[in-house]
């Protein structure tokens, strides 16, 4: 049952990437899933269900890629280890942007789909602020990783190394005092 409902969202999530939140039909999304239209029901109920399972999918492979297994190295080069890792994700994955985004925008009103946003750039954050040893800086990092998200599909890699340059900065302690502001 997992390996099928995995399948389904991983389904999903590229029908999703590649046409957009409004554009897929049914049948298009039936296809992408490899399923009966009956067996996507059993396990997608809803449009807003699918959408939501196959953004969930698309968080645990964006953390697999971007966090996992980052070599042991200073805390400096694990995070340009990460932006480098947030670069490659979006020169095979994201090209015309963040999806969570995307979702958002497609559905403003949606409150599951905010509460799934604000929970994968959260977790984002707090994981890559703990492994880059930046742990009062989650905000910078947010801003950073989304600024390099943002400028990727205009810039590629110029927008990767200013946010190298901009962690460099946090990490040298460069930085104003959060408790002053």
């Amino acid at each position: 049952m997992a390996d099928t409902k995995t399948r389904i969202a991983a389904g999903l999530e590229q029908a999703f990437a590649q046409h957009g939140f409004a554009e897929p039909n049914i049948d298009i999304l039936r296809e992408a899933a490899g399923v009966s239209l009956r067996t996507l029901y059993k396990y997608m109920p809803s449009r807003e269900e699918m959408v939501l399972s196959a953004l969930e999918h698309r968080h645990r492979r964006y953390m697999q890629l971007v966090i996992a297994d980052l070599p042991e190295n200073e805390e400096g080069e694990v995070l340009s280890e990460i932006l480098d890792r947030v670069s490659e994700w979006m020169s095979t994955e994201a090209a015309h942007g963040c999806l969570f985004h995307a979702a958002v925008a497609a559905a403003p009103r949606d409150a599951r789909l905010r509460a799934l946003l604000e929970r994968h750039k959260r977790e984002v954050a707090q994981r890559i602020a703990a492994l880059s040893g930046l742990s009062d800086c989650e905000g910078e990092i947010t801003l950073i990783i989304e600024g390099l998200m943002q400028n990727w599909p205009l810039h590629g890699s110029k927008a990767t190394a200013s946010a190298k340059r901009l962690g460099e900065l946090l990490l040298s302690g460069n930085r104003p005092s959060l408790k002053s502001a």
